[in-house]
């Protein structure tokens, strides 16, 4: 179960994100993912196809537990480049949907473009 929470008081969302997301269930933690394709062992050259990968990274290990990108409730991103925070937001809403789920993003100093780790609950059965 997840519910959508908007504080009609707080701050308007600047990107496909919720303000908090209430849950009820088991949850899966997925790990940080990067860029790198499971199938090549490399990233793609651009920063769209590596936020793509990263997502589709994130995605697979999901669904492998059991649950899909609707049932993702948190996701903490890190961009070595906040130049780039536009193209993640218009490749986020390819994998998310409104209620979007809780989301950080922020800049940091690491080798790859992109990581993305997130939390899911599992859907009741």
């Amino acid at each position: 179960m997840r519910k959508q929470i908007t504080a009609e008081k707080g701050a308007k969302a600047i990107g496909p994100y919720s303000h908090a997301i209430v849950c009820q269930g088991s949850l899966v933690f997925v790990s940080g993912q990067g860029p790198v394709n499971p199938e090549t062992g490399k990233a793609p050259e651009s920063f769209r196809e590596q936020a793509i990968q990263t997502l589709t990274n994130v995605k697979t290990i999901v669904e492998a537990a059991g649950a899909s990108m609707a049932d993702v409730v948190k996701v903490n991103a890190y961009l070595r480049s906040m130049d780039d925070f536009a193209v993640f937001n218009e490749v986020y809403k390819t994998f998310f949907s409104e209620p979007y789920p809780a989301r950080t993003t922020v800049q940091s100093d690491m080798l790859i473009a992109i990581e993305i780790d997130a939390i899911a609950v599992l859907p009741e059965k």
